[in-house]
This record gives structure tokens, sequence and C-alpha cells, in this order.
């Protein structure tokens, strides 16, 4: 499988991301995103005409979403990962999916207009991001009483994989992490994962940072 990347795309980490978790090997074609737009050059806009990465190539195969190459790599290679052992396990998995992208268009459009100066209106992405995070915390509140760990389940799946990056990222557009305790818990639980890979700004776990303290009740 070949995977078109840029290596400060949280998209494109997801993807690489849930490759490692899963033990499955890409080969990695570099992008010059910034400064180059080599995206939206003839080549890459054959294969994806919205000129977007990542992009996907597996023979015949051109997948151009993140969300749509986790849930292939997880079929092909680690099915567990769909959480589909339960009918409303496989709801959850496909809600926060979809959640997920409020995130790249928040917390990821606000990062671009920080890093990269692309239009946009910082303080309306900002407050549209703190309403997401705000929703996902108060989700991982609720999976934190019932003993579990994870966004949909006691263990990951690929929503984790699909939320974590935009979120662990929203410091770069302005956004703090420091009031949601429940989501620097999970996001230590994604960090601890065998296999987990970093990219520019999402560091492995460090053994001696204490975990944050969630009280059953505080959101």
């Amino acid at each position: 499988m070949k995977l078109y990347d840029y290596v400060l795309s949280p998209s494109c980490y997801k993807v690489r991301l849930m490759a490692a978790l899963i033990g499955v090997t890409l080969d990695i074609r570099p992008v010059d995103f910034h400064p180059g737009r080599e995206h939206r050059g003839p080549e890459l806009m054959a294969l994806n005409p919205a000129g977007s990465i990542p992009i996907l190539e597996d023979g015949d195969l051109v997948l151009t979403e993140s969300s749509a190459m986790l849930v292939y790599l997880a079929a092909k290679a680690a099915p567990q990962w769909l959480g589909n052992d339960t009918v409303g396990r496989t709801a959850r998995v496909q809600q926060w999916l979809s959640f997920s992208h409020r995130l790249t268009a928040s917390l990821g459009t606000a990062r671009l207009h920080e890093m990269l100066l692309r239009p946009g209106n910082i303080a309306a992405l900002r407050e549209q991001g703190i309403a997401a995070l705000r929703e996902l915390e108060a989700g991982l509140v609720e999976q934190h009483i019932r003993g579990q760990r994870f966004l949909a389940s006691d263990r990951p799946t690929i929503a984790d994989i699909a939320c974590f990056p935009y979120v662990a990222l929203a410091p770069d557009g302005g956004v703090s992490l420091d009031p949601y305790p429940a989501i620097r818990l999970w996001s230590r639980a994604v960090r601890s994962l065998e296999g987990f890979i970093e990219m520019p700004g999402i560091h492995r776990l460090h053994e001696l940072t204490p975990a944050p303290v969630l009280e059953v009740g505080e959101a």
C-alpha cells in the first residue's frame, strides 16, 4: 500500500499511526504540501480531484478520505479495531468517525491559520473547536463512569485514531487542553498503546508525566 503523505498533516498521521498500531507496512510517498503545493499538481489531482491528502493506493483501489483509510486498514489487518462486535458499539464508532470531521474543520483549520497563515475567522474557529472539545470531554466522562478508557469501547477502535491527532494538536491553533482532564487521560491512553508513533507536535508518553486526575461527575 502506498500512502501519499505530508509529515505535518494530522490526517496523514492518522493513517501512519493506524498502520503502525496494527503492524501494516506502508510505502510512504512524501508530498511537498507546503510550500510546493504538490498536492495540487497534475499527478496527485489525477488521483484525487479534490486536491487533498492523504491518498492511499492499494492496487487498483484509491482512497482519498482518512476515515475510509482507517476502516480499510482495520478491515484488512485488524478487524477488532472496527468495534463491530455489537450493534451499539458499531454505531458509537461511526458516530465518533463523523464527529472527527468537526475536529478537522474547527481545530484543524485554526491550526492551519496559525501555522500556515490560511484565511479564516480564528475567533469563530476556536469557539467551534472548544464546543467540540466540550462534547468530546462529556463523552469521555461517560466512558470513564462505565470503566472504559476509549471512545467507543474498553479497548481502542478506529474512532480513537480518527479523533486523536487534531485534539492533541489543538494548542497549535491556540486552544488549550488544560480544562479537559478526561481528554488528557484519553490522550495518555492512546499514547500508551503498543506500536504508537510520533509526529511533530505529538510525542510519546513520558513515563514520569503524572496522569491527570478525573473526578466522577467532572466535565
